[in-house]
């Protein structure tokens, strides 16, 4: 028997995943008395969401193949997505205003389960785009609200490390999912890969039922909607949401011509694209705690200034030594570790400019997050368009980049300013 558990653990990745998540809450020791079954909860969902975001870009040839359609039309199943995500975020949170938090995580990620499960089964290219879009839906409106749950399940002060483990879900699923849904999809058909993520959500929906708790935020889940109005006509909430548009359009325009880069510049072989992607993960994982840390030293908006600046010069690095294998690795290593590094420290700095609509406007900072995967998608491929070399989408991303962390920067001025003047008026009669 203890042969046969260890051979299911040694052998089934999405096992060991699970495993992981586990282990990685146990030894956190830093969080306290956090409750870290219900983010554990949470982090599974991250890891399905992350899951059908991203495994899709390794079967799109499957796809296309089994619809008979070419892959470029095939990457309006991508394209899709991120509509759902962006249309979805603001209209899910109002759907589930009046739910417990606890409802709406269970809402939301039966919807994400069954038009996830249907996907596999779908016979056409309209029925796929139909899908793909409801798929979408959920995805924001999980993340903000769970984002806003896991600080009241947090030890005080530690918000942004228990917003970090539910953000790991999905990096791990582009570490571990990602490649397994990719292999499933490529060696048996694309459909399993979508049943791998409809059994994500069953694992989800059992562990928010059973591990979530139903009585401490009922007061979270009536909050919402009585200053609703003020916080979401906030204007550092809005220019916040800009920041996340356009500095992570910094990593989208680099990581969505990662393949290109790798074989067409570094000269790798295609196998080798999968695993620059798992090192890219990897340095995701790490990032995403590193973002969580760097909130106990410096405020949200800052920390991430500090991340796209540092964005900014490794981009622009890739550019300049992007034919030279070993820096191909490091630097897919760091974008990982810095891209992350942004997503707690800026949903920390949302919830906070959003006060009254803390659901509402973490779910909208995710649309911004597809909105810059989408913008940062097309304008790194936009130097290709007029004859210019892939490594050029890397300077576009370092522009972005750099463009988001003047969007932190003034907000930071403003910030002071506004501080200060307070204080004047504070001291003058």
């Amino acid at each position: 028997m203890e042969k046969i558990i260890a051979d299911l653990f040694l052998n089934h990745p999405y096992f060991c995943c699970l495993l992981y998540f586990k282990t990685t809450l146990s030894l956190n020791n830093n969080l306290g008395h956090t409750n870290k079954k219900a983010l554990l909860s949470l982090a599974i969902g991250g890891f399905g969401i992350g899951l059908t975001e991203f495994v899709i870009m390794g079967i799109l040839p499957n796809i296309a193949d089994s619809m008979d359609i070419s892959i470029s039309t095939s990457g309006h199943f991508i394209a899709i997505y991120a509509l759902g995500v962006v249309i979805g975020a603001p209209f899910m949170a109002r759907l589930t205003n009046t739910l417990t938090p606890k409802k709406s995580l269970l809402f939301l990620m039966l919807w994400f389960t069954v038009f996830n499960t249907l996907s596999a089964f779908s016979g056409n290219y309209w029925v796929m785009l139909l899908f793909r879009f409801l798929s979408g839906m959920p995805h924001g409106a999980f993340f903000g609200i769970g984002a806003v749950v896991s600080g009241y399940l947090a030890k005080p002060g530690k918000a942004a490390q228990a917003m970090a483990i539910m953000f790991s879900g999905l990096t791990i699923a582009n570490v571990i999912g990602v490649p397994l849904g990719t292999y499933i999809g490529q060696e048996w058909h694309w459909s399993f890969s979508f049943l791998l993520v409809g059994i994500s959500g069953l694992a989800t929906l059992a562990s928010l039922f059973f591990w979530m708790p139903k009585d401490s935020f009922d007061e979270l889940g009536s909050q919402e909607g009585q200053t609703a109005t003020q916080g979401i006509k906030n204007k550092k909430l809005w220019a916040l949401i800009a920041l996340t548009t356009v500095g992570t359009g910094g990593f989208f325009a680099w990581y969505s011509y990662i393949a290109p880069l790798v074989i067409s510049v570094t000269g790798l072989p295609e196998t080798s694209v999968s695993y620059v992607m798992i090192v890219a993960g990897l340095g995701m994982f790490i990032g995403n705690f590193l973002g969580a840390k760097m909130v106990e030293f410096f405020s949200p908006v800052k920390s991430v200034v500090i991340s796209l600046l540092s964005m900014t010069a490794v981009l622009v690095t890739n550019a300049i030594m992007a034919e030279n294998v070993y820096a191909m690795f490091i630097i897919s290593f760091m974008v990982g570790v810095i891209t992350f590094s942004v997503t707690a420290p800026i949903q920390t700095a949302i919830i906070k400019a959003a006060k009254g609509a803390e659901k509402l406007g973490s779910s909208m900072n995710q649309s911004a997050f597809n909105m810059g995967n989408a913008s940062g998608a097309y304008l790194g491929g936009l130097p290709m368009v007029f004859g210019l070399g892939v490594p050029y989408s890397s300077i576009v991303g370092a522009l972005l980049a750099l463009m988001g962390a003047g969007i932190g920067a003034a907000i930071l001025y403003f910030q002071r300013s506004t501080s200060r003047r307070k204080k004047e008026k504070a001291f003058c009669p």
